[in-house]
């Protein structure tokens, strides 16, 4: 085709979304509820851990670091989710499309490197307790989590600028929640083989973290059957069993999106796993981390009843 003649895309339109006129408010209305209980929920993780000087070690840092990354990693497709349910026009403009795929999965990235050092942590906590406070130092943590931060979001930026360099001459409809790479990428009016590469280093770079984490883990497991007394067995399994359940929630969503790499999935199907994968496993991270762990129902009750955890603390 000759580029004097390709008409250059300004904004892609969203075609999945249904019409006001087809009760979008009954999609509106949960979801909207559903992002401000992940917002509310990881906020209260967030200052609880940062108010309550008793969580403050290297697995509850972690936590706290995760559930702030979720407040971002969400606020980034919700919200234009639910404008798009309300609008009738459906639209994001083109550097929004680009800035929304570049957040969105730097900040997944970013959450997959921290599940990584959890993982980690608790591998040193529970098979090398004795050295575990010369080994994750306050310093170490904190390396730990910036530099899974600026790792995160440098590593997609390559990504982000050559897409942007490609031309856009139409079609623009999106067949997708939110502006991902594949859904893009095959919009662009040029040779779109390199989706192929896009699949293979995100598989390589989740595969990854995948296998440390699994490895990690069953170590974990494999120490914790060693373990003579029944009550700490059943303790140590309960601090990992939260992180375990995360992390499956998490690269479970990750494998249906990004793994299945030139198999096609059909609309509903793909439509649900985008959902899992941006809404729902999010939704469940405060649930895990505070409902099922007492010293963070303590920290939270805290914040909400702060002179009666001092009297019942002083008593």
């Amino acid at each position: 085709m000759d580029q004097v003649n390709w008409t250059i895309v300004t904004e892609f339109y969203f075609s999945d979304f249904p019409q006001l006129e087809n009760n979008s408010l009954l999609l509106f209305i949960p979801l909207l509820f559903i992002y401000i209980f992940i917002i509310v929920g990881n906020l209260l993780i967030f200052f609880a851990v940062r108010l309550d000087a008793r969580l403050h070690n290297p697995m509850y840092n972690f936590i706290s670091v995760f559930s702030f990354l979720e407040i971002w990693y969400t606020t980034v497709t919700i919200p234009k989710m639910l404008s798009n349910l309300l609008s009738e026009h459906k639209s994001i403009s083109f550097i929004g499309c680009l800035l929304q795929m570049y957040f969105f999965h730097s900040l997944g990235v970013t959450e997959g490197l921290v599940l990584t050092v959890m993982a980690i942590d608790r591998y040193v906590a529970i098979c090398n307790p004795l050295r575990y406070a010369i080994i994750m130092t306050p310093r170490l943590c904190v390396q730990l989590s910036t530099g899974s931060c600026i790792f995160g979001f440098l590593v997609l930026l390559p990504e982000i600028i050559w897409i942007s360099t490609l031309p856009f001459c139409g079609p623009n409809q999106i067949h997708q929640l939110f502006c991902d790479f594949e859904p893009v990428l095959r919009l662009a009016c040029t040779d779109t083989s390199m989706i192929l590469v896009e699949d293979v280093i995100h598989a390589v770079s989740i595969l990854t973290s995948v296998s440390i984490i699994s490895l990690s883990y069953l170590r974990i497991i494999t120490v914790i059957l060693r373990i003579p007394s029944g009550e700490s067995r059943q303790k140590a399994f309960s601090t990992c069993a939260a992180h375990i359940t995360i992390f499956l929630l998490f690269f479970g969503s990750v494998a249906l999106m990004y793994l299945h790499f030139s198999v096609t999935f059909p609309p509903l199907l793909d439509k649900a796993t985008a959902l899992m994968f941006a809404v729902l496993a999010p939704l469940f991270n405060p649930v895990i981390y505070s409902l099922r762990n007492k010293d963070m129902k303590n920290a939270i009750k805290k914040i909400f009843y702060p002179q009666k955890m001092f009297n019942a603390s002083g008593s």
